[in-house]
């Protein structure tokens, strides 16, 4: 007997606008603690101060990583996500890859301009600005190669997605390029632009086949990740912020190298929620 049950939607179009206001509200919650706050300050000084620890046996990996981020890189790959929706006459996601990409790189470097850090820590290091511009190159490519990629290979592209921004977003924190809040502060405006893109084709039909078995494992693996990452993140984040308060200069290796740890955590955390809510938010 032939399934005549009717193709869903492509895009679960309630759940993409509320994620899109949540990621909105991210980003202004970050600065507001992160960056205009003391405490918020501290905690992010803290895992600066640990990302030392080690540095010069990852640089040549983080440096190579960040080498690949590039106006011409940026281009080149929104190009060919582009080129992959018009060849599946998907010429909606042609145009949503060029409003995701231009859109949120165009959000991050408004926002360095207009959110600035003010000095409240006697121990200040670099100024670093919020979002991070890298981060959101590496994330916005990945929202879009998730978008354009064919219903069955989105579990795969996710994934890969997914390890590239969180792995440029560690590689800024390594090299005391960024804190942490802008580089989870960059993912938020990639999702939320993501997001919201994805609203208009709630009326569209899904492409390809129901979603598979690897799409239902990488979806509880994507969020798994990312409750496991935020969570330790914030507990390691909050040990160590404590262990060495008030006497930064006296705090320990371990305590530094804790406080990096959850950073990279709280980012691995963050990259697997962003690129799990676009894959639920696309059948």
């Amino acid at each position: 007997m032939s399934d005549l049950s009717p193709t869903p939607p492509a895009t679960r179009w309630l759940f993409a606008l509320l994620g899109g206001l949540v990621s909105m509200a991210v980003v202004v919650g970050l600065a507001a603690v992160f960056v205009n706050t003391t405490p918020g300050q501290w905690v992010e000084q803290v895992a600066l101060r640990g990302s030392e620890l080690g540095r010069e046996s990852v640089q040549p990996l983080t440096r190579f990583v960040l080498g690949l981020v590039s106006v011409p890189f940026l281009l080149a790959g929104a190009a060919a996500c582009a080129a992959v929706a018009l060849v599946r006459r998907r010429w909606g996601d042609a145009i949503r890859v060029a409003v995701i990409v231009g859109g949120a790189n165009l959000t991050t470097q408004v926002l360095k301009d207009v959110i600035e850090r003010p000095a409240l820590l006697e121990e200040w290091k670099g100024m670093a600005s919020y979002p991070s511009g890298h981060t959101t190159v590496a994330a916005s490519l990945a929202a879009v190669a998730l978008l354009v990629a064919p219903r069955v290979a989105r579990p795969a592209v996710a994934l890969v997605g997914a390890g590239y921004m969180i792995a440029t977003g560690v590689a800024t924190v390594s090299l005391a390029w960024h804190r942490p809040s802008d580089v989870v502060g960059a993912f938020a405006v990639v999702t939320a632009w993501s997001l919201l893109a994805m609203i208009p084709t709630r009326g569209a039909r899904a492409d390809g086949e129901p979603g598979t078995a690897g799409r239902v494992v990488v979806g509880w693996l994507l969020g798994a990740l990312a409750v496991a990452g935020l969570a330790i993140g914030a507990v390691a984040a909050f040990v160590a912020a404590n262990a060495a308060a008030g006497a930064p200069a006296d705090a320990s290796a371990t305590t530094y190298y804790l406080a990096y740890l959850s950073s990279s955590l709280g980012i691995v955390g963050a990259g697997c929620l962003a690129q799990w809510a676009l894959l639920l938010a696309r059948r």
